[in-house]
């Protein structure tokens, strides 16, 4: 009983304090972080132990494997060069020098300090992707953030296991390159050989349920077959994710992938935010230990300062070289800014994997207790300084995350592309001599795919919550409402069988849900300043031609044929060969790409205040 409301008491806490974060703005890690510690020292509270096979067995793996299943593959095979210098070669730098410092301040052979040292090595995935996303850093920082933290947790263990054997006087140097090897050639094959066994599974189930569940498990399904070969499971669990999460829209059906999506969302939010409240909670018990060594406070304080220091300074140092952290854009290759070193270099926050290693200390270990104290205030520290911190810093710097416009321009040039796709296989279906469809419906279904293209084309303009999408969302919002009120009455006077209805029910779900979300999206864009997206390089000879010249005079300040017409444009396109000014292709007369049929000027640019895209109608490309 006493597990049971423990279990409800702490998910009960992370549920409240998330919801009080997200009413005020606050990020939610450092606040459960806070309150863990907190509560930790009433004397009412009992210890809340944290074994180290709860969070290495229980879970890192899932934890591991929802933020790879998030992750893209594309992204981290090009960045693969400054992620392995990051996930390795840091985590080794950090922790020698720790090591050495550790070794001198307490007095204990080197083997113990490079025990700290591989502690406190790795930041961790968790913190860093949840105060990352947050506040929210540029793609490319947060892709280096998250393949950095997939990866060092394996070094670390690996560096851990390996100074533990050399205290004892077990290890040399071609075993500790052996373990090194094993461990990543053994648990990328283990994570390579589930994600196929994965992948025919997911292939053959079509059950959203049964594919949920296989889902599920699959985290330990490559966790624990590399451990038990001494690989590493770290690593094969996040190839097997990475792997499966980018197969995924090709193996799975689309309610399989929605329902595992929502089901994963809900696990790793409870996940993610109980790991902080335990960090916390494990502060009175860690104090007491060391409060119990030989070691004085004094040297115990020093040592913590002086670890905590050597953790940050290292990262500061290592990720200075520019030359380490080249990311590939698209055909282009850019090395991050000074400014976003900064806070790449200061975003390395530790978490529960550091707190978990610590305990794995052995018993015999020189002063363990004063070593897993300094690795808790190394945990604690870098979550309550560099974490609440980094949103100031970022502010500071002019560091900004991913622009809410840019993504919605991104999203229409995506969506054209998809849909020309999807009318191109319209128009060999209704030339196939087996086809049936009738030409009204084939012409109804093409208009329905161009009015969704255009929906997204809308969300860009200052006026994108009256656009003719908005309206008809609207309305088609209010219509379901009515229609959920009328299946809820025949339910009640039980006209109609329970599972029909249900499923009518289920139904009107799906299309609010996807009406909402939209609406939701659009309010977030329409407040940002909208620039063009980075990975727009290529190139036509059109755009060449037009950046060469001046931007023509307009020839007018609106589209004079929707005056003429009497209609209201949705927005306005500026024609770069003569200056024409003409109406979208969401407002009711098309006038600019009439324009463009008519007189074959090939570029457009957007006439609507703060936008400066363009557009080439026949190349069909953005800059």
């Amino acid at each position: 009983m006493e597990l049971a409301v423990g279990l409800v008491a702490l998910v009960a806490t992370v549920l409240v304090v998330s919801a009080l974060c997200d009413r005020f703005g606050l990020a939610s890690p450092l606040v459960l972080t806070v309150v863990g510690i907190g509560v930790s020292f009433i004397p009412q509270i009992p210890d809340v132990p944290l074994h180290p096979d709860v969070v290495l067995l229980g879970l890192l793996p899932p934890l591991l494997y929802a933020a790879a299943s998030k992750a893209s593959l594309v992204d981290f095979k090009e960045h693969i060069r400054p992620i392995g210098m990051l996930s390795v070669g840091l985590v080794l730098f950090t922790a020698v020098t720790v090591g050495a410092v550790a070794a001198w301040l307490l007095d204990i052979p080197f083997a113990a300090g490079l025990a700290l040292g591989a502690i406190v090595g790795p930041p961790d995935a968790v913190a860093a992707t949840a105060v990352g996303r947050r506040i929210g850093l540029p793609r490319r920082v947060t892709t280096l953030l998250e393949g950095e933290s997939l990866f060092n947790d394996a070094t670390s263990i690996v560096l851990l296991r390996t100074a533990i054997a050399a205290i004892a006087g077990t290890v040399g140097f071609w075993q500790v390159l052996g373990s090194f090897a094993l461990s990543a050639v053994g648990g990328t094959f283990v994570g390579v050989v589930i994600a196929l066994v994965l992948r025919f599974l997911l292939r053959r189930v079509v059950d959203p349920v049964l594919t949920t569940g296989i889902t599920l498990i699959s985290p330990w399904l490559a966790y624990l077959p590399a451990e038990h070969i001494h690989g590493s499971g770290v690593v094969a669990v996040v190839v097997a994710g990475l792997i499966v999460a980018y197969k995924a829209p090709t193996d799975q059906t689309a309610i399989g992938r929605m329902s595992a999506r929502i089901n994963w969302n809900t696990l790793q939010f409870l996940l993610e935010n109980s790991v902080f409240l335990l960090i916390g909670l494990q502060m009175r018990t860690i104090f007491e230990g060391a409060a119990k060594s030989s070691v004085g406070w004094p040297l115990i304080i020093t040592t913590c300062v002086a670890v905590m220091a050597t953790v940050i300074v290292a990262r500061v140092v290592w990720c200075a070289p520019s030359a380490l952290l080249s990311i590939r854009m698209g055909e282009q290759s850019e090395r991050l800014s000074a400014r976003e070193m900064v806070v790449l270099s200061w975003a390395g926050m530790r978490g529960v994997v550091t707190l978990a290693a610590a305990f794995i200390l052995p018993a015999d270990c020189p002063d363990r207790e004063v070593l897993v104290f300094a690795a808790m205030v190394v945990v604690a520290g870098s979550l309550l300084i560099q974490g609440s911190t980094l949103p100031g810093l970022a502010k500071l710097l002019g560091v900004r995350g991913p622009n809410a416009r840019t993504d919605a321009l991104q999203q229409a040039v995506v969506m054209r592309a998809a849909i020309s796709a999807g009318l191109e296989r319209l128009d060999r279906i209704a030339a196939s001599p087996q086809n049936t469809v009738p030409a009204p419906m084939i012409e109804r279904i093409r208009e329905l795919a161009i009015t969704r293209e255009r929906s997204f084309w809308e969300r860009l303009g200052p006026e994108a919550n009256n656009t003719p999408a908005a309206q008809v969302r609207e309305i088609r919002l209010q219509m379901i409402g009515a229609e959920r009120e009328e299946v809820l009455r025949l339910r009640d006077t039980g006209q109609g069988d329970h599972e029909v209805l249900e499923q009518v029910l289920s139904s009107l779900d799906v299309e609010e849900a996807m009406h909402t979300v939209s609406a939701v999206r659009t309010e977030r864009v329409a407040v940002a300043e909208l620039l063009t997206p980075p990975w727009s390089h290529e190139e036509c000879d059109h755009l060449r031609v037009a950046d060469a010249f001046a931007d023509p005079v307009p020839l007018s300040e609106t589209c004079l044929e929707c005056v003429a017409d009497g209609d209201d444009p949705v927005a306005l396109r500026l024609c770069l060969t003569c200056g024409h000014v003409g109406c979208c292709d969401s407002s009711e007369g098309k006038h600019a790409t009439a324009h463009h049929e008519t007189t074959n000027h090939p570029v457009i640019r957007s006439f609507e205040p703060g936008e400066s895209w363009r557009w080439c109608y026949i190349d069909e490309l953005l800059k």
